[in-house]
């Protein structure tokens, strides 16, 4: 199969491959989702073929506005309309009863789905021509780092879809925060572009569940995606090292491998002159660090090294989410300092 490269000005191209139960690569805010008709079984099954994605793992629904909700959920708590009037268009996606429109395949079988809007406006103009929500994980080989372009994408993809959205990179670099508004309190179920402080401004109480900070079981299901697998990894192992950056740069300094690999902040990549060193911003910079993240880890799959080591930032803000994603990375392999 050749897959075709596409650009914002081919909507109406992108909407067919859509309409006709095709794969499409969609730019977001957030990363590069692999699309197809939400409300097609067969269509999502391809989802699943195309990733190698486990089928207990839920997908997401894309939809250009908040005016969609009631086709495809019922039971709509006032808490969604308070997040959608203040974070979408955004990387907010929200846990909703469904209704029986909404296909077993996309749901893996749980009586909720993930709704989203994302705040691209190329991907809410498709989703609106083919009149259909699209269902859309990210666009990468199930348990590789998420893709931020479309080149990256195309590195697990090229020759399995049908086309690509070519829109630029992405502005967020992580996927949505995920919050379950059908228990009581709203339940962060992955943290993402809206932090945990934002959700509490809005909503008051916001749980957490276990699963942001360790492994689920194998018995366990998964509510929503990236809840219960090894997520993100490249293919090299890796270790976190989370405390304060000068003493955790110090830790891996002293410990590495002469093939090991390090992802740090921008001012300690002088602690590991030799290796090959993939830097995600300023210690101080979260935002940086998460448009960075899935491009250091995936960089190391090009590079001859035995391991990998991680500076951590701390959890706070949008640091939960890039914190998250380094954990998922490694496995829960992690060391904390002090």
């Amino acid at each position: 199969m050749e897959t075709k490269r596409l650009t914002p000005a081919d909507a109406s191209d992108a909407a067919r491959v859509i309409r006709c139960g095709g794969l499409l690569g969609i730019p977001t805010e957030t990363v590069y989702g692999l699309g197809a008709n939400g409300l097609d079984p067969a269509a999502v099954g391809r989802i699943f073929t195309a990733k190698g994605r486990p089928q207990d793992n839920p997908l997401i629904l894309h939809i250009p506005s908040a005016d969609w909700l009631g086709r495809f959920c019922e039971d709509i708590p006032p808490q969604a309309k308070t997040l959608a009037d203040r974070f979408w268009p955004g990387p907010l996606t929200m846990i909703l009863k469904r209704k029986a429109i909404v296909p077993d395949a996309a749901t893996a079988g749980l009586d909720t789905v993930g709704m989203r809007c994302p705040d691209c406006a190329v991907t809410r103009e498709i989703i609106a021509l083919a009149d259909v929500p699209v269902a859309a994980p990210s666009g990468n080989t199930s348990g590789r780092p998420s893709p931020t372009t479309a080149a990256a994408m195309l590195e697990d993809m090229d020759g399995k879809i049908q086309a690509i959205v070519d829109a630029g990179p992405c502005a967020v670099g992580v996927e949505s925060t995920i919050v379950d508004l059908t228990v009581t309190p709203p339940r962060l179920l992955r943290p993402g572009g809206v932090t945990l402080e934002e959700l509490e401004d809005a909503l008051g109480e916001v749980a957490v569940d276990e699963a942001v900070r360790r492994l689920m079981a194998p018995g366990e299901h998964p509510k929503a995606p990236g809840m219960k697998y090894r997520h993100y990894a490249p293919k090299a192992p890796v270790t976190v090292v989370k405390g304060d950056p000068d003493e955790t740069a110090g830790y891996i300094a002293a410990r590495m491998g002469e093939a090991s690999g390090v992802i740090c902040f921008d001012e300690y990549r002088g602690y590991f002159r030799g290796h090959p060193v993939e830097t995600i911003g300023p210690a101080a910079d979260q935002a940086e660090q998460a448009r960075r993240i899935f491009d250091a880890l995936r960089a190391f799959d090009h590079l001859p090294v035995t391991d990998i080591w991680a500076q951590s930032p701390d959890d706070s803000g949008i640091g939960l989410a890039v914190t998250n994603r380094l954990n998922k990375a490694a496995g829960f392999h992690i060391i904390e300092l002090g």
